[in-house]
């Protein structure tokens, strides 16, 4: 019995690790009554799938036996018979666990079935092995130690939780707290104590326009005493033009944006500017999500389509470009897997095109269901048309000058599944459809209504996503805006919510905010509000017992303090074009081309089809603005982890390295923006000697200098007017190296 009881505590550990909730010893296979049948569906189909279905599935029959019906049961495999009805000892299928042969041993598999497992198997049998009529076992119905099944976690129906009670109800500003401080209570954790107003403002500005607060901002908010200063402050914030510069940023990373085809020519994708400001306007308006999900997908086919509608549609167009590939027909899959890839990713966080050549390997995923999202896009014959259209008509015959997308035909031709994703190895038709990970919503398409010049396939789809009981796109969206907020997602793997993804850390709190989002109409803006003007998101980044919770949660998963993050590459140069006066704000248009220094286009087969640098009037502008160029990232972009354009990316490396220092401490524009500071500290400084040095502290860093701060910086200015005394503009370069100096600190390239 010890020994019995030991293996089952065993199993229930393992199950409960990968996400299967332990319901009883009665559904893992606990033993029935004497003399009763299992009950099939509770006790017997759950073992066979979760330990035997890996390996004996109609996919992929190993022995040639397969356990997903009774028909097949019964034939059994090379051995011969698997059971015999009502004589267990005589049945292959028992023996063989019984000796523990099978389940062979593999990752994440115990070698041998627990002993009640083993007891419901043998009594199953004894009774005859009763099958329901039609029943049929599906290998992704169940979670097992090594996949996912349609019972995972993040494919589990959207309800809204109750928000739990705490000790200290007085800390909980809205129910965002009362999860965060709940689970840190069990945890016998306590919050850390609330940041300072100069901090608290800074990272708001950054969070939510990615830009600094002027010194004369940070001021007012410090002096502001009124109880509800810093929620007006927020308010502002997201009422900015700068909000959806900021946040389309983050949208542009997933939708793989770039204004260049890529491979070796890398040709301009005319137009695609349109959808970078159609991203930035729709978040500024708070464009319903649902409605930002169906505009991208299918805004040539929704009733009220128009000009902006279209371009939204550039999010499928954005990918890289092979205007002369080794094999035109093998290309159209591939260009079909990255639409399926970007589709699936960016709005279900699933991993979908891991099946283009066979069942996925770790979530309920099979072969068929990749290539049922991809006929949704197909729509005719691919080929290189004006403008590099895929499966549509040239720019002329949309009556819009955008890089977007409709239909070739009603009537596309049939899809073919393709085995092992071979182009010379067709399988059977397949037609357009959904994942069926959610069997609610499994529904066969519509055909497209008889006064439709589309398919209305991807209309279908979007509609599909933006269902309010498809679990996915709720969860995935608001994890998203967490992670961007706080430094790291309730699931770490924002782009993952499969088998291989990290499971939340706060499932309820993911929840709450999912069925919030819905029942807001679908609106950011109050998301951002409540996760900003909690008092989790408001703590200091110091804690007064971080050295022990450090030992307990190192990664600051249970968010019992703020996290220090370094500037993203766009917020980090638009922060020093902003302190130097430099900054241009206007919003939208065609991008500049920056200024490219000629070393970093040495060894470039294309260099000299190089566009020139725009006018230094351009040179100012945001760089969300920048031409984004797939063979040539602009070199500061890169050396702070710009995204890779390819793929699309729901977060961005955060790397500290030696030539991020090398890049601040040499580059041309670091210096010139230096200098710019300098000019503008020196035309307001009076002839006090500290008011400059004074002047450079408040520009730059937003705040006065300490005593000793000052000290150090009147002497590091002696010295460097000593070292240009022979310089007309000796006391411009002397402070420019000091306001170097703060540009490099920690202080400036990092928000607390």
């Amino acid at each position: 019995m010890r020994h019995t009881a030991g293996r089952m505590g065993q199993v229930l550990d393992r199950l409960q690790a990968v996400g299967i909730a332990a319901v009883g010893l009665v559904a893992l296979g606990g033993t029935s009554v004497a003399g009763e049948a299992p009950d099939f569906d509770r006790q017997v189909a759950p073992i066979l799938i979760m330990r035997c279905l890996e390996c004996h599935n109609e996919a992929g029959a190993v022995g040639g036996l397969v356990l997903t019906g009774i028909d097949a049961l019964k034939r059994g495999g090379e051995s011969g018979e698997a059971i015999v009805a009502g004589k267990p000892e005589e049945s292959l299928l028992l023996e063989r666990v019984v000796d523990g042969e099978m389940p062979p041993k593999r990752q994440g598999h115990s070698q041998k079935l627990s002993e009640p497992e083993i007891e419901t198997l043998r009594a199953w049998i004894a009774a005859g092995a009763p099958w329901p009529a039609g029943r049929k076992l599906d290998r992704d119905e169940k979670t097992t130690a090594v996949r996912a099944g349609r019972d995972w976690w993040s494919l589990h129906p959207l309800e809204r939780p109750g928000v739990p009670s705490t000790q200290r109800a007085d800390w909980a500003k809205n129910p965002i707290d009362s999860f965060i401080l709940a689970k840190l209570e069990a945890e016998g954790m306590r919050p850390a104590p609330r940041a300072e107003r100069h901090q608290l403002i800074r990272r708001a500005f950054f969070d939510l326009l990615g830009l600094p607060p002027s010194v004369q901002e940070v001021d007012a908010f410090v002096r502001d005493e009124s109880p509800m200063a810093y929620e007006r402050l927020v308010a502002k914030l997201l009422d900015s033009p700068q909000y959806g510069e900021r946040w389309g940023r983050y949208w542009l990373d997933l939708s793989r944006y770039a204004e260049t085809s890529g491979y070796e020519r890398d040709q301009e994708k005319p137009g695609a500017w349109k959808y970078r400001d159609w991203v930035v306007r729709s978040i500024n308006e708070d464009k319903p999500y649902d409605r930002f999900v169906q505009e991208q997908l299918a805004g040539d086919e929704l009733p009220e389509r128009n000009e902006q509608t279209v371009i939204a549609t550039g999010f499928l167009r954005l990918g890289t470009w092979n205007d002369e590939p080794n094999d035109p027909q093998d290309y159209k899959y591939e260009r079909l897997e990255d639409l399926v890839h970007v589709t699936s990713t960016a709005f279900l966080g699933m991993t979908v095109k891991c099946a283009r050549c066979h069942d996925h390997k770790f979530d309920p995923i099979p072969q068929t269901d990749y290539y049922r999202l991809a006929a949704t896009f197909w729509s005719g014959p691919i080929e290189p048309r004006k403008n590099e259209l895929l499966g549509g008509p040239s720019r002329e015959e949309l009556g819009y000058d955008v890089l977007g997308w409709t239909d070739v035909t009603r009537d596309p031709p049939a899809f073919h599944l393709l085995h092992k994703g071979e182009l010379s190895r067709p399988g059977p038709v397949v037609p357009p459809g959904v994942l069926s990970m959610i069997p609610s919503l499994d529904k066969p398409f519509a055909p497209p209504p008889a006064q439709s010049k589309t398919t209305q396939r991807r209309l279908q789809l979007a509609s599909w996503i933006t269902d309010p009981r498809n679990p996915l796109t709720p969860r995935v969206y608001v994890n998203r805006l967490w992670q961007h907020h706080f430094g790291h997602g309730l699931v770490s793997s924002s782009d993952n919510f499969g088998f291989n993804g990290q499971k939340p850390t706060h499932p309820e709190l993911l929840d709450w905010l999912a069925a919030e989002l819905i029942s807001g109409g679908w609106k950011s803006k109050p998301i951002h509000f409540l996760m900003m003007t909690s008092q989790a998101y408001q703590q200091s980044t110091i804690h007064p017992d971080h050295e022990s919770y450090s030992k307990q949660d190192a990664d600051n998963r249970l968010v019992w303090r703020a996290l220090r993050r370094r500037q993203d590459a766009e917020a980090l140069r638009d922060a020093m074009l902003s302190v130097s006066g430099q900054l241009d704000l206007r919003v939208g248009g065609p991008s500049f081309q920056p200024v490219i220094n000629p070393e970093a286009l040495e060894g470039l087969s294309n260099s000299k089809t190089y566009a020139a640098p725009s006018p230094a009037s351009e040179q100012g502008r945001r760089s969300l603005y920048m031409y984004s160029r797939r063979s040539l990232v602009h070199p500061l972009m890169t050396t702070f982890d710009f995204c890779d354009t390819t793929q699309p990316c729901g977060e961005r490396d955060i790397s500290v390295v030696a030539p991020q220092a090398l890049a601040l401490l040499n580059g041309a524009f670091v210096h010139e923006q230096s200098r710019r500071v300098a000019d503008l500290v020196l035309a307001s400084a009076s002839q006090d000697r500290a008011a400059p040095v004074e002047g450079a502290w408040r520009r730059v860093l937003a705040r006065s200098p300490s005593k000793t701060e000052l000290a150090a910086a009147l002497e590091h200015v002696e010295r460097q007017s000593l070292r240009f005394r022979d310089d007309p503009e000796v006391d411009t370069l002397a402070l420019a190296s000091l306001c170097h100096v703060l540009i490099n600190s920690n202080e400036f390239i990092f928000v607390d």
